[in-house]
């Protein structure tokens, strides 16, 4: 397993982009076959693991994915994901909230979507734009941001306390690499529908979402459920690294299937 803790945000630090380069393509090695097929492997066995936190129904996992747009969330899912069953992977996006959303807390709706007993959920997107976009667009004050990053990770403390292993990956892209991926949206018909006009509006503040992004990862960077900042301008690179991430707190697990009931033992099969 690569050393994991270089991407690591150590807890109670003030965390800055300057230390990790989101061009950084560490986790890559040999060809382009090569990585495919590590890739591949690691798929199979994230998949294996899956099919025994499933039958063990004890453990739960919940992936946390965030990024700027096209940073490759949803490519994510695909490639770390591609070898898994359905059964046991569940996958939550958080667009903007509804009415009856907006009616309650800002944690209720991600209350909802967190895993039971034997899952693995991927938040696309989370809790977190509760203290990005809102603060970014100040929606909220500098105040009630900070007390939201207490209330977050008060709410984190509880799931990891009632079973849940949280794993959060913020895909570190730079604005180029950004701008290649947009304009390859509108370039190529098979894409353009994922194109968003308001992405250019929020391209447009990349410096301020910056500093949330920062101020977020530095003040909810636990003990019990860190950030793990992931370089992303290679898609490779992206994906081995967070499926090394879910590989490990997989195994940190020490997963095992049910006994065999010893009733079971004497049953035989009727022709």
């Amino acid at each position: 397993m690569a050393n994991l803790d270089q991407y690591l945000v150590k807890p109670k630090s003030s965390f800055s982009f300057k230390s990790i380069k989101s061009s950084d393509k560490s986790e890559r090695s040999g060809t382009k076959e090569q990585n495919a097929l590590e890739l591949e492997k690691l798929a199979i066995e994230i998949n294996t693991l899956q099919d025994i936190l499933y039958a063990q129904n004890k453990h739960k996992i919940l992936l946390i994915l965030q990024g700027m747009d096209a940073s490759g969330k949803d490519g994510t899912v695909r490639h770390v994901f591609s070898a898994c069953d359905p059964l046991g992977i569940r996958l939550a996006n958080f667009r903007g909230p509804t009415e009856d959303e907006l009616a309650h807390d800002y944690l209720w709706r991600a209350h909802q979507q967190v895993p039971q007993k034997g899952e693995i959920v991927i938040f696309n997107r989370s809790h977190y734009e509760d203290v990005l976009i809102v603060k970014v667009h100040d929606w909220i004050d500098d105040a009630e941001c900070k007390r939201r990053y207490a209330q977050i990770n008060e709410f984190e403390r509880m799931l990891t306390e009632t079973g849940t292993v949280i794993v959060k990956c913020y895909l570190h892209i730079s604005k180029a690499e950004q701008k290649i991926r947009l304009q390859d949206r509108l370039n190529d018909p098979t894409k353009t529908w994922k194109f968003n006009p308001n992405d250019l509006k929020e391209r447009d503040l990349w410096p301020k979402y910056m500093i949330a992004y920062e101020n977020a990862i530095s003040a909810t960077s636990t003990t019990y459920a860190p950030w793990y900042v992931v370089p992303a301008d290679s898609k490779t690179n992206r994906n081995l690294l967070i499926s090394k991430l879910l590989l490990n707190a997989l195994k940190g697990l020490k997963l095992a299937y049910p006994p065999v009931p010893p009733e079971f033992k004497s049953i035989k099969i009727a022709d």
